[in-house]
């Protein structure tokens, strides 16, 4: 009877519920899976309260830009805000339709380091001006040559003024010569229109007002005369836009304008008056060395005639040395000797009575 009580109590001490270690390792999985609900859910909202705004706009403008597109620009360092605000402008304006503007080509833009929302902005001023033609390949290409596109699509729809010469240049003035020696002083403007075209590796304004003056006095300097310039001077303009300068370049020329034209001095004049005292100091140049040559002349004749009268003095030297060796020879008479006297005294006389009646007159 002791033995079957104590097998009771056995069975009934083994039949008691006891903590298993499944539902323990089932109580963690569930608590690990709480906290990770917790914070998914926290980062959701946190993603939520970020991108909540733009995703709204965007879903509201129709845009097409959702939340994951969100994160994935975050993710590629790309700006969502300037991404949906871009992406809103082109839609409504209605250039996606149209023109395939994706949300990947503008991040793909952005990251190239363009500015999209320029190009957005100068892509809507082309289309509400119905007289420019903007793709945007073509926009993207200028803005990442570094052009501004909006101030390109501006320029084209108002004409700009350059003035010619630039406010920025010494020379308040163009100076050109008519064939008439006269020169004028112009100063022009040149109303020019962006080409779009040509933006990308056309010259600059710069080359625009260097080819203008150029063209200027090229006109000028082959009119007959100054007056004629003056009275008409809209034959300076008709020159120089015949001569297509805008070509190769970012701008097209619409008009060129006189502002002014004053008369200067007459080059001509002067330039002849230089070349005469020029031709002056050339003249008494060669008069100098004239007159130098005839001075070294001279004193070499006077050297000439010094040496001739030294030997002239020596063979005199020589005269009595020969009369005594003619007396001694028996050559030479006393009767001789006398005679040539004679004819020495009167040829000395009458050296003296002409020399008298020289000084006499």
């Amino acid at each position: 009877m002791f033995m079957s009580t104590g097998f009771l109590g056995t069975n009934l001490m083994s039949s008691l519920p006891r903590t298993s270690p499944l539902l323990a390792i089932s109580s963690q999985v569930i608590l690990l899976l709480l906290i990770a609900a917790l914070v998914a859910m926290a980062i959701a909202l946190a993603v939520m309260w970020r991108y909540a705004r733009l995703y709204i706009q965007s879903v509201t403008t129709g845009a097409g830009i959702g939340i994951f597109d969100l994160l994935r620009m975050t993710f590629r360092k790309v700006n969502p805000t300037v991404m949906v605000r871009s992406k809103i402008m082109a839609v409504q304006a209605g250039l996606d339709r149209d023109e395939g503007i994706t949300t990947k080509a503008l991040e793909a833009h952005y990251l190239a380091g363009g500015n999209v929302p320029l190009i957005i902005r100068a892509m809507i001023a082309a289309r509400k001006a119905k007289i420019i033609e903007l793709s945007f390949k073509q926009a993207t290409a200028i803005d990442l040559a570094g052009r501004n596109i909006l101030e390109a699509v501006q320029t084209s729809v108002y004409p700009r003024v350059i003035d010619c010469p630039s406010r920025e240049s010494k020379r308040p003035s163009l100076d050109a010569v008519a064939k008439d020696g006269i020169q004028l002083k112009v100063r022009a403007r040149v109303t020019v229109r962006a080409n779009l075209k040509q933006l990308i590796g056309g010259a600059t304004e710069e080359t625009i007002v260097a080819r203008v003056g150029e063209g200027i006095v090229s006109a000028i300097g082959s009119a007959e005369t100054h007056a004629h310039v003056l009275e008409n001077p809209d034959t300076i303009s008709t020159a120089v836009l015949a001569r297509k300068l805008d070509s190769q370049t970012a701008f097209e020329i619409v008009s060129i304008d006189i502002a002014d034209i004053d008369v200067g001095d007459n080059i001509g004049a002067r330039l002849q008056a230089d070349q005469a005292e020029a031709d002056t100091r050339v003249a008494r140049a060669q008069a100098e060395g004239r007159r130098a040559m005839a001075v070294s002349e001279e004193q070499e004749k006077f050297a000439k005639m010094e040496e001739n009268r030294s030997l002239l003095v020596e063979a005199e030297a020589e005269v009595p040395r020969a009369m005594a060796e003619a007396f001694r020879t028996g050559k030479l008479g006393i009767l001789d000797y006398y005679k040539l006297k004679n004819v020495q005294a009167d040829t000395e006389m009458r050296d003296s009575i002409a020399n008298v009646g020289q000084r006499g007159d």
